[in-house]
């Protein structure tokens, strides 16, 4: 590593693979094996990684839930002089992985912050989904109870950029029909599951077809998920009609939105899709 193109004092955010170990970069081995520390998310995990490739580096461990004194510690660390690089189990640091208050930290302390990129799932996904990708929406990891999930999937049904977010294994079936219930059987969705690994999946349909799809085969709800939704398509306010939306007005006052537009729908026979995208639209004005 050239000391004349990066500064060795110097907090690395450097991506590591996300399963293939094929996919590390070279300036990634590289920054590992100089840097005088690494913060690993888990050092028994990250561990592994660095014996395969004959990387020496002492390391320490650092995750969301670390004490401010670790934080301290590494800051100190970096203000004497010496090197640390961040990585996190997999994937690129902070994109819904460890490393916000430490990179804040370190930036308003006047502390260089270095990138190292690589793999990063969110973006692995989006490159092969066939979804629309100019423009797209990461939401991270979704809630893991059920209403708090439904709450969530009924504020992204009238977005119209694609969709993005991670699953667990344990929850892709509920989360699945869960986004059925919400956006109804024609959405299309796309199951991207153990990206880069042996038994990579990526399965695109309809929400009507692909829960029974995943319900069918086990296989299909084991390991990492990344799910990308297609967006809503864009609604032309002149589509409605003036009287249908003087109905949404009134009932707006005395009702929520979902409430509104599902009887809105009822009773001037426009479809309730179109009729709550404008009911969100107006609730945010």
């Amino acid at each position: 590593m050239s000391e004349s193109i990066q500064p060795k004092a110097a907090l690395y955010i450097v991506a590591t693979p996300i399963g293939n170990l094929a996919d590390i970069t070279g300036r990634a081995i590289e920054v590992l094996k100089s840097v005088d520390l690494i913060a690993a998310e888990d050092t028994r995990h990250s561990g592994r990684l660095l014996q395969h490739f004959g990387i020496g580096t002492r390391m320490t461990s650092y995750h969301d839930f670390s004490e401010d004194s670790r934080v301290e510690s590494l800051l100190q660390k970096l203000s004497s002089g010496l090197s640390v690089a961040l990585i996190s189990d997999a994937g690129t640091p902070l994109i819904s992985d460890p490393g916000y208050r430490l990179v804040v930290r370190a930036r308003a302390a006047g502390i260089t912050v270095v990138p190292v990129p690589g793999v990063c799932a969110l973006t692995t996904a989006l490159c092969v989904a066939g979804l629309p990708s100019d423009r797209f929406v990461f939401e991270g990891f979704v809630p893991a109870k059920r209403a708090a999930r439904i709450k969530q999937f009924e504020e992204w049904l009238a977005e119209s950029r694609t969709l993005i977010f991670y699953e667990s294994p344990h929850r892709i079936l509920e989360c699945v029909e869960d986004l059925l219930t919400v956006f109804g059987p024609d959405r299309h969705v796309v199951l991207c599951r153990e990206l880069t690994k042996t038994f990579e999946t990526i399965h695109g349909d309809t929400l009507g077809n692909l829960l029974p799809w995943i319900q069918s085969d086990s296989n299909q709800q084991r390991g990492e998920f990344v799910v990308l939704i297609k967006g809503a398509e864009v609604v032309q306010s002149e589509e409605i009609s003036a009287e249908a939306l003087r109905v949404l007005e009134i009932l707006l006052e005395e009702l929520s939105v979902k409430q509104a537009a599902s009887l809105a729908a009822r009773i001037t026979g426009v479809k309730k899709n179109l009729l709550y995208q404008r009911a969100l639209l107006a609730d945010k004005a």
